[in-house]
């Protein structure tokens, strides 16, 4: 099983996920997904899985049971998003080379990140207020970050989180990598 909420529609080749980077499709029984995040979608989300599976799922899984259709419009709309995304593979290009420039540029500035290729970016920090200082400061340079922290993480491990886009432009990154550089420094985070 593949919880792909954080891989639908970048992800793989035409965005098909996490099991189509690495090239396991075969070998995954059930894929659940989002409609939100690359989709772009407010609401709604699926599994993906043989005909019994789903058919097990429909008469026990309690989310199934209590909750209502998604409205057609959504559904139109998701299915116009997933074309959109399955002919999008220079956006993914895009994306993937500012995920890998913005990953360098806070390694050679000392952040600590967990390693990965993924365009969320986490910078750990340790410590909500941190966490919360930091990310208002950016938040009055110009930089939009959340931060993590218990219960959404264990203690000690709070973090910003990053998002990369495939709209960035270098410079973009140059700027925001700058303001980062600076509120490091403010916070002493960075030496």
């Amino acid at each position: 099983m593949v919880d792909d909420c954080h891989a639908t529609g970048f992800m793989g080749p035409k965005g098909v996920g996490t099991a189509g980077h690495f090239g396991v499709n075969e070998k995954i029984d059930v894929v659940t997904g989002t409609l939100g995040k690359a989709l772009g979608g407010a609401i709604g989300g699926y599994i993906a899985g043989s005909q019994s599976i789903i058919d097990l799922l429909r008469q026990r899984a309690r989310p199934y049971l209590f909750s209502n259709s998604l409205p057609p419009s959504v559904v139109a709309a998701s299915i116009e998003a997933i074309r959109l995304v399955e002919d999008g593979d220079d956006l993914r290009d895009r994306l993937f080379e500012n995920t890998r420039y913005w990953r360098e540029g806070l390694t050679a500035l000392g952040f600590t990140l967990n390693p990965g290729e993924h365009p969320i970016i986490p910078i750990l920090l340790g410590e909500a207020k941190l966490a919360q200082d930091v990310a208002s400061d950016l938040y009055e340079k110009g930089v939009y970050v959340s931060g993590f922290f218990f219960p959404v993480v264990p203690k000690g491990a709070a973090r910003i989180r990053t998002q990369m886009s495939a709209d960035l432009t270098f410079d973009d990154l140059d700027t925001a990598l700058a303001a980062f550089e600076q509120v490091g420094r403010d916070r002493g985070v960075l030496a």
